[in-house]
């Protein structure tokens, strides 16, 4: 009778031991998620800061609004009638050797046209003359969209 209890009463806590030893084989992925929502909070707040630097007081319109698949070559007109490529200024003159010199897919590439709404109409117009006449066929205005429609 001695015998029999000393056994099961060793072989017990034997398995206890063993489970209490044994890994844990599931990950907890609560850290991960945390550091992924911080990640994704600091992304939507930071990816409108990314557009083109160049402020400009775009004019509103009712157009709708186009999905490029690539991103465009920005051309910027200012209020004072200064012109930007992406972010570096030029001289209206040098437009199109600039653009031939960017362009990847030549005269195929996608151009924005963003005119400051103060701007000159003719200074913009001479802009986009310019890229046509060079042989750009993909040139679109940038607006913003109008409020209360």
């Amino acid at each position: 009778m001695g015998m029999s209890m000393g056994s099961s009463g060793g072989g017990g806590s034997k398995r206890r031991r063993s489970k209490r030893h044994m890994p844990v084989s599931e990950i907890n992925v609560t850290p991960f998620v945390d550091v992924m929502l911080v990640l994704l909070i600091i992304f939507m707040v930071a990816a409108p800061l990314l557009t083109v630097g160049v402020p400009i007081d775009l004019p509103e319109t009712a157009a709708k609004s186009l999905q490029p698949e690539t991103q465009p070559i920005t051309i910027s007109v200012n209020q004072e009638g200064k012109v930007f490529i992406q972010e570096s200024e030029i001289l209206q003159d040098e437009v199109v050797a600039k653009l031939e010199a960017i362009a990847q897919n030549g005269y195929e590439e996608r151009i924005f046209v963003r005119g400051d709404s103060e701007a000159a109409y003719g200074t913009v117009v001479k802009i986009m003359a310019r890229i046509s006449a060079a042989g750009y066929k993909k040139i679109g205005l940038v607006t913003l969209q109008e409020q209360g429609q």
